[in-house]
């Protein structure tokens, strides 16, 4: 039998065309569909094998409704052999747990060789447009227990295994993954083709297949709103009260930076202004207390905040940091303790450091193995030691590690997992159906839908897990004198944890501490990459360290995925979340995405020679112009003396 190659999509909702439901839930029903811009990066990745596997069948498959049948057809196209659909009403309202569920059971049944040691592989894109979580690639590997790399930037075929570049915190890891396997892809330079005519011909006549529940054999009860371990609780929109812009004018590059530089008060220092809040959106007001309605504990004995401690290189996470702050406000309003859970070679070194942070107990798991994170044995490694503490709330980092680990974990665990969290909070749900109660819930809360919504994400088995943006809670100060307990954790590690080998790693630069303690950050979008590099925007912040003040330069999601910056330099909704005093914008759009990771920037300057950009509309000044020619201009302005109001 030859290999087969399967390539995961899914179609998401035009965000403008959603609306908001009377029951405060987003209603997509009206609105029009397009293939996941990421999931078109996994196709092209599926095509790509080919080149070694000529005779290699090519299948795309789909979880959705019938109008699905379009976006199978444009897959065909391309140059798939078959597509396929999985469709059942009973799937309306699953999470990322239920649909990594239905998805796996679909390949197991219909699609997969039936020899456990055939090889295949699976892609998928990065995430999707709309919940932005990237936990199914996870979590359909989890179900079918192989192998799997998230991030992957390129991929070689072998004929037993996958040499694959993925994308981590401050760099690269280059690694072997034996098939079969889950592989998502981060969009690279790689370029996705277009249908060519047979291929379109084809897809008229090809016939889709499709399969319900009840076919693949999966029962309704583990699958939709009954079978999900999270529920959306009410989303509300984002709203933003920042001043209209002031358009700088000017007829050259030169007054156009001395323009700007007037409008600063050299002498007195810039002032951070009020973080944006979210407001409700008409219909979707706090769901109302019913204290005649009977109080249920849902924990079943279940107690403890867990968070894991990321180590990368030598040192702990700032992710890892930030995360204890949140996870102590939530120990101490439930009355319970804060355990960390820390993996590695020669780590215990780092566990006081987490105790003065605000952990209660460190956890210390010592194995040369585990040096570098690997996913199969540090899930494993955090299965056992969940399975034995019973902790409520587990939370993550939603680091490129994180983001992979937590839904593997979860799914491992029969537990949901929200991500990307920016606030996270103790409440309690009213359950419709049964007129009960939930208390007390985690509220995870996390931008979706482009960032245009806020969604409280409740879950109803222990532990509630959730990953949070890094960047976005604010690390606490240390506490010296806290005291803490360290224990020394002993796992069960099995050879075939270790079927990933890493290859190597490569960190030139963290890039994580100058972006979040930076007074300035001047951050390009893709033609800075494009054009120069991004050689001006790191001499503007060059230009600004002579002078005493303290400045990094960032990375938009489009100059990443193209290889002009390293992803440890993204800002956005998949990056980090930065509040400098001053945010210079150099050839951004202005997309969602990018403005929810700066958004809370003390004072924002938008440079495009756009007057269109959306840019301006979060901006407190404007400069239309070619950065090209703006830049240097800006720069001689700051050499000689001057520096956005700010003191060194």
């Amino acid at each position: 039998m030859g290999l087969k190659v399967i390539s995961l999509m899914k179609q998401v909702p035009l965000f403008s065309q959603m609306r908001m439901g009377e029951d405060g839930l987003m209603d997509r029903t009206k609105a029009k569909s397009m293939i996941n811009v990421d999931c078109c990066f996994g196709l092209e990745q599926g095509l790509q094998i080919k080149k070694y596997v000529p005779d290699a069948e090519l299948i795309v498959v789909s979880m959705g409704p019938p109008s699905f049948d379009q976006s199978l057809r444009q897959a065909i196209s391309l140059g798939f052999d078959r597509a396929i659909l999985l469709s059942d009403r009973r799937l309306g309202g699953s999470d990322t747990f239920s649909t990594g569920l239905a998805l796996a059971t679909l390949l197991r049944s219909k699609i997969l060789p039936a020899d456990p040691h055939t090889p295949y592989i699976i892609f998928a894109g990065r995430q999707t447009s709309d919940g932005d979580t990237a936990h199914v690639p996870s979590q359909v590997a989890e179900n079918l227990g192989i192998a799997q790399v998230t991030f992957a930037v390129s991929v070689d075929y072998a004929p037993a295994h996958l040499v694959v570049r993925r994308m981590i915190e401050g760099g690269h890891q280059t690694l072997k993954v034996p098939m079969p396997c889950v592989v998502s892809v981060a969009p690279t330079a790689i370029h996705v083709r277009r249908p060519s005519l047979a291929g379109a011909i084809k897809a008229r006549q090809v016939s889709i297949e499709a399969y319900n529940l009840d076919q693949i054999g999966l029962d309704p009860a583990s699958v939709g709103l009954n079978g999900s371990p999270t529920s959306v609780a009410k989303v509300v929109n984002i709203t933003r009260n920042r001043p209209p812009v002031s358009m700088i004018n000017g007829n050259t590059a030169e007054e156009l930076a001395g323009n700007l530089a007037k409008t600063f008060d050299i002498a007195a220092s810039l002032h951070a202004a009020a973080a944006p809040e979210a407001v409700s959106a008409p219909g979707a007001a706090e769901t109302p207390r019913q204290d005649r309605f009977p109080r249920k504990d849902f924990r079943n004995g279940a107690s403890g905040i867990f968070t894991w401690a990321e180590v990368v290189a030598t040192e702990l996470a700032l992710s890892s940091i930030e995360i204890l702050n949140p996870a102590r406000k939530l120990a101490d309003e439930l009355k319970t303790t804060v355990t960390s859970v820390l993996i590695g070679d020669h780590v215990a070194g780092l566990a006081p450091r987490l105790i003065a942070h605000g952990a209660d107990e460190v956890i210390v798991v010592e194995d040369s193995r585990l040096k570098e994170y690997s996913i199969l044995p540090f899930t494993s490694v955090i299965e056992q030691i969940v399975k034995e503490r019973h902790p409520e709330i587990s939370l993550f980092g939603a680091t490129t590690s994180g983001r992979e680990l937590a839904p593997r974990l979860g799914s491992r665990l029969g537990a949901g997992v929200t991500a990307d969290c920016t606030i996270l909070k103790v409440g309690e749900f009213v359950q419709p159906s049964s007129k009960t109660i939930w208390s007390p819930c985690l509220e995870a809360i996390r931008p979706t839908y482009g960032e245009s919504k806020l969604a409280t994400i409740v879950g109803f088995r222990c532990p509630q897990m959730a990953t949070a943006r890094p960047g976005t809670f604010e690390a606490s100060q240390p506490d010296l004198s806290r005291q803490g307990k360290i224990t020394p954790f002993v796992p069960q590690l099995n050879d075939s944890l270790f079927a990933v080998e890493i290859l190597s790693t490569e960190r030139k630069e963290a890039g994580d501490e100058g972006l979040f303690s930076a007074s300035v950050i001047v951050t390009g979008g893709r033609p800075c990459g494009e054009l120069d590099d991004f050689k001006l925007i790191k001499e503007l912040v060059e230009a600004l360290e002579e002078k005493g003040i303290s400045a990094a330069w960032g990375a938009t999601r489009q100059a990443v995925d193209h290889g002009y910056a390293p992803y440890s330099r993204q800002i956005g909704q998949t990056g980090k979340t930065v509040r400098p005093k001053l945010y210079i914008a150099v050839a951004i759009s202005g997309a969602i995405q990018h403005v929810s990771g700066m958004k809370e920037s003390g004072r924002i300057i938008a440079i495009n020679q756009d007057r269109q950009s959306h840019m301006f509309n979060c901006a407190d000044y404007g400069v239309v112009g070619d950065y090209l020619q703006t830049l240097p201009a800006l720069i001689r302005r700051v050499k000689s003396g001057f520096t956005f109001g700010l003191k060194a």
